[in-house]
């Protein structure tokens, strides 16, 4: 038996002026520092304000959030009370918020106690709203949190509870025509990715394998635009709704070895997310085939690649996610993503190790062992197919 959770989104052009409906006396604002600068906040706050509500904000959000970061986040939380909390940003606000969010209702649960299986009994005090800024990690509509613990330098993928969907989703695509070129390329591919990986995982089913297809249509079609014309208000709205379904896909069956290897490298080299699971991706695919080649002819029909043999239209399932990457100008291989040989040799254990430990490594069409999670660093460093 399984479920399929989802949040309430409002999606499509001032979409943003369903926030005001949203019942709350006391609303506490999580952001970045970043966003504030934009205009996005005043946007939010202006339409907060069109009932009386008392509002806090905390707007210094890190990029990879870390548990000493949520802890300040729900130390504003509990001084404040909300009663609503906001989340507005990329993925790391909105991960941010959920934590703090557990923390806020949950003060006898600390953040590593935190798993599938605990029951949180959230909503007792507050409910959350996510308002993504970036068109990729999904965060809106999944029910797991990606944080940082910096004592083990590891990036944590088990912080997860059903209980930590929002509640809603505001899908305004207002607030990613300011995404850059770079984090519109990076982030869309994070979105593809998980897509891709929400389709060929063991944990997949019905409901999530048609949310995923869509996705990475609408990904391989609108990212492009969306890359080239910045001010192409549908292209952006595509993209973020692609984005939003991708996480609706993989938060209800799982991703896998690609976002495996990418929280690897992150937590090693600082790669950002989306560039470095979109990179493992190519080589995953690869890797994955023997067991998956179905699965992968299935997303490559979906994307217009006519061909009766799975091997083959796998095949060119991986060429033309490479060259979607080379029009978003994103390095193919770990060497021209800059990583440097010597650093990935030093290093290799504590990948492997890493990767190992991943849940979602174990969730994969085909599951590595330590030698050739070595083997796939090694083929993602020098750009060459995998053929092991």
């Amino acid at each position: 038996m399984w479920w399929f959770t989802s949040p309430k989104i409002a999606f499509g052009e001032d979409s943003i002026e369903q926030l005001g409906a949203i019942e709350g006396k006391r609303v506490l604002v999580v952001t970045d520092s970043g966003i504030s600068r934009l205009g996005m906040l005043e946007l939010v706050i202006s339409e907060l304000k069109k009932e009386p509500r008392d509002i806090e904000v905390f707007d210094q959000v890190e990029v990879e959030p870390s548990f000493e970061n949520v802890e300040k986040v729900a130390a504003v939380a509990r001084g404040f009370q909300p009663d609503l909390i906001v989340a507005l940003g990329g993925g790391s606000c909105i991960d941010a918020a959920k934590a703090a969010w557990v923390l806020y209702e949950r003060p006898d649960l600390a953040l590593d106690a935190v798993s599938p299986l605990t029951k949180l009994d959230l909503r007792k005090r507050a409910r959350l709203v996510a308002i993504p800024t970036t068109a990729g990690t999904g965060s809106d509509a999944t029910w797991v949190a990606v944080l940082t613990d910096k004592a083990h330098n590891m990036k944590l993928d088990y912080f997860a509870s059903r209980e930590l969907v929002p509640d809603y989703s505001i899908l305004d695509p207002r607030f990613v025509l300011k995404l850059p070129k770079e984090a519109t390329a990076y982030t869309g591919l994070d979105s593809l990715t998980q897509g891709i990986e929400a389709y060929v995982n063991h944990w997949r089913n019905d409901f999530s394998d048609a949310v995923a297809l869509r996705s990475i249509q609408m990904v391989f079609e609108y990212l492009p635009k969306a890359f080239d014309n910045p001010d192409d208000l549908l292209a952006r709205q595509k993209t973020q709704n692609a984005a939003t379904m991708s996480g609706l896909a993989f938060g209800n069956s799982q991703v896998g070895l690609a976002h495996g290897l990418g929280h690897a490298l992150g937590a090693v080299f600082h790669m950002q997310h989306g560039l470095s699971v979109a990179i493992s991706n190519i080589y995953v695919i690869q890797f994955s085939s023997r067991d998956a080649a179905e699965r992968y002819a299935d997303i490559a029909h979906a994307i217009g690649i006519r061909e009766e043999s799975a091997e083959k239209a796998t095949s060119l399932l991986v060429e033309s996610i490479k060259k979607l990457m080379l029009h978003l100008k994103t390095p193919l291989s770990l060497q021209e993503a800059g990583i440097p040989q010597r650093g990935l040799e030093q290093n290799m254990e504590d990948l492997v190790e890493k990767t190992n430990r991943a849940t979602v490594t174990f969730v994969n069409p085909r599951v590595p062992n330590a030698e050739e999670i070595r083997k796939l660093f090694v083929y993602m460093y020098e750009g060459k197919p995998v053929n092991f």
